[in-house]
């Protein structure tokens, strides 16, 4: 039975709300589809071997081609130079030709795709081969860049996710057959031994044990499971055998879950990204149209002009103009943020989230397991009527030697000796009061200032602040005990950080009472604070700083990811601080800080500035570059080297760039 021992509104006490979990749903709306077929199937496993041998193929016809150009030209029919470029266009090139065909039967014409398409066919109906396989070479080779930079970035996020369990130890009619846990099905048996990874999730038939949460949760303590209870997978079981029923396959699971996210981040495109997505599909048709001028009107209009000089320069123009640069690199300087980002034990789950923590001015906190561990720790004993301090602790932790409360176990860490717990009888639990207990033969009770109340026991002060546990003695009070619950280390820290980085306001929302939140808060130099808040009431608070923000700036809002899912889902960007193993947390949170560390708060708003900035300077760099050559281009001093240069040059410095996010 689970009990009330903190202060409660009884006579003169200060009253604490009780939280009720609310599990909203939570969605932002900001996936859009893709207007350009530019993925590369980067949802499959990355091999480089596989990508690297069509690369060597290629090179071993290019190379020989390049080099032996002019004998093969003067061959008959230059059959030389077609067996030499035709294959390794074909070969570079195929991707890029099959997209531009699906993408004109879809109706969508004007994409890079298609300007690279009829620039080097148009380069191959000239005659210049090797320029047409360049192109295509090129981009090849920046292509593989990009899946080498994301498939960089994808690991650092699996490296997080590390609990990723290898096996299952299946119950079967034969016996326990080590299996791959994606082959169990819902229902099925599976033991865990000491040691091992829970492997899925699913509730305890048989065993009890303690296991280790920290990889989900970030909770170095461990906690106890028995019958009954639901435990998830990447949990490393610490002492007993445990009997599990399966209740979700392994792509259900919480890990593969948050990996999924995180993997599919893309989706969630930013505004930037949007932005270059609607840029060339304007742009695009443009180029062409102005290409088509080039290469018909000075022919017809300048006198000495040749078709197939200015058709040649229109050529270069095309593939100069081609976004390549801007299509690759703007939405890989984002998934490099994200993965820079779960590096840090931050998992964004969107590059919109990155762009939105760029406009936050005001950062809320939650108390209870976001500022403070959430942990309860024995922080005063104030014995009375001839106790001392040690008395009251060992009467303390014999009277809750029988409690699994986490106020229970907190006296008796802090007591640390061994309990005789024959010494304890008729133990007794007072539903919403505390506990009483025979103890050497005298009546012991413990539990909140109504406890005393109830029991007539004569006593000094009820106006104490914090958690606080008293003691009476064959009904004599003996004294109390505080338990205070732990600021994070870098709490203060962490505040401090986001005050230096320009954030405006810093604001904490707590259920705890008046007291409590006001020494906090000062303690670390938080702006404002509001206390005994229901969750329905925080809600309140933040609709209130939503609307004092500014038009353009947002609210951030960091929470434990369970109880506060509707404040969570209410912000700009809600954060869930070290709640990986909740589905309210993977579910309603934008970011989850796996580190549990509030600190990390200023570090994910410190990326998503880094990850603007490159974006931008990419942007910027590829439009002035392209401006240059385009110019160059229909003055006719840039050849087509220089062309592919422009494009895929440029794409390739800008990859460079974007992967600079990730350190």
């Amino acid at each position: 039975m689970k009990r009330k021992l903190h202060s409660e509104s009884s006579g003169c006490c200060n009253g604490e709300h009780h939280h009720e979990n609310h599990n909203h749903d939570h969605n932002h709306s900001h996936d859009e589809n893709h207007n350009h077929d530019h993925n590369h199937e980067h949802g499959s496993e990355f091999n480089l071997k596989n990508e690297v041998l069509p690369l060597v193929v290629i090179l071993s016809l290019y190379v020989p081609g390049v080099i032996f150009e002019d004998q093969l030209h003067n061959t008959f029919y230059s059959i030389g130079e077609y067996l030499l470029f035709i294959p390794a266009y074909l070969l570079s090139g195929w991707s890029v030709l099959k997209t531009a065909g699906r993408n004109i039967l879809k109706g969508r014409v004007f994409d890079e795709t298609f300007l690279m398409t009829v620039a080097t066919l148009g380069a191959i109906a000239i005659h210049k081969l090797p320029e047409a396989v360049g192109v295509m070479l090129f981009y090849k080779i920046g292509e593989l860049f990009q899946d080498i930079a994301v498939s960089r970035s994808r690991n650092s996020i699996k490296a997080l996710l590390e609990v990723r369990p290898d096996y299952a130890n299946l119950k079967t009619k034969e016996g326990i057959n080590k299996v791959s846990p994606e082959t169990v099905n819902i229902g099925e048996i599976i033991v865990v031994k000491p040691g091992e990874k829970i492997p899925l999730d699913g509730e305890i038939i048989d065993g009890n044990s303690q296991v280790d949460t920290s990889a989900l949760t970030g909770e170095s303590v461990p906690r106890t499971v028995r019958m009954g209870e639901t435990v998830l997978a990447g949990m490393i079981n610490k002492m007993g055998v445990l009997s599990i029923r399966v209740t979700k396959l392994f792509d259900d699971s919480s890990i593969a879950k948050i990996l999924d996210l995180v993997q599919n981040a893309k989706s969630k495109k930013a505004e930037t990204e949007k932005f270059i997505t609607k840029f060339a599909r304007y742009y695009t048709p443009i180029v062409v149209f102005i290409s088509l001028a080039v290469a018909l009107l000075p022919p017809l209009l300048i006198s000495g002009a040749t078709s197939s000089q200015w058709v040649y320069r229109a050529l270069i123009l095309l593939v100069i103009s081609c976004p390549c640069g801007l299509v690759i690199s703007i939405p890989l300087g984002y998934f490099g943020g994200v993965g820079g980002a779960a590096r840090r034990g931050i998992l964004v789950k969107g590059s919109t989230f990155l762009d939105t923590l760029n406009a936050v001015n005001t950062v809320v906190f939650d108390k209870t397991g976001t500022l403070t561990h959430g942990v309860f720790k024995v922080a005063q004993i104030v014995p009375s009527n001839g106790y001392d301090e040690q008395e009251l602790l060992q009467l303390a932790a014999k009277v809750e030697s029988h409690s699994n409360h986490p106020i229970a176990q907190s006296i008796r860490k802090a007591y640390g000796g061994k309990i005789d717990e024959f010494e304890v009888r008729d133990y007794e639990e007072v539903a919403g009061y505390g506990i009483r207990a025979k103890v050497e033969n005298k009546v012991v009770i413990a539990g909140s200032d109504r406890l005393l109340h109830r029991e007539n026991i004569a006593h000094d002060n009820c106006q104490l602040e914090g958690t606080v546990i008293h003691l009476a003695v064959d009904n004599i009070y003996a004294g109390y005990i505080v338990i205070a619950d732990e600021l994070k280390e870098d709490a203060k820290h962490a505040i401090q950080a986001l005050k230096k980085m320009g954030i405006e306001r810093t604001v904490m929302l707590t259920g705890d009472n008046q007291a409590i939140a006001s020494r906090i808060a000062q303690q670390l130099g938080i702006d404002s604070y509001e206390a005994e808040l229901l969750p329905e009431e925080k809600v309140n608070a933040i609709e209130k700083l939503l609307s004092t923000a500014g038009k353009y700036a947002k609210v951030a809002f960091v929470g434990d990811g369970i109880n506060d899912a509707p404040v969570i889902a209410r912000a700009d960007v809600g954060m869930a601080m070290g709640g990986l193993g909740s589905d309210a947390a993977i579910e309603t949170a934008d970011i989850v800080i796996m580190t549990d560390a509030p600190s990390k708060v200023a570090e994910a708003i410190q990326i998503a500035r880094k990850t603007r900035q490159i974006v931008w300077q990419n942007i910027g760099f590829a439009l002035a570059i392209k401006g240059v050559f385009i110019g160059l281009g229909i003055l006719g001093v840039a050849t087509m080297w220089e062309a592919v240069f422009a494009d895929v040059g440029v794409a390739l410095l800008a990859i460079f760039n974007a992967t600079r996010v990730m350190k």
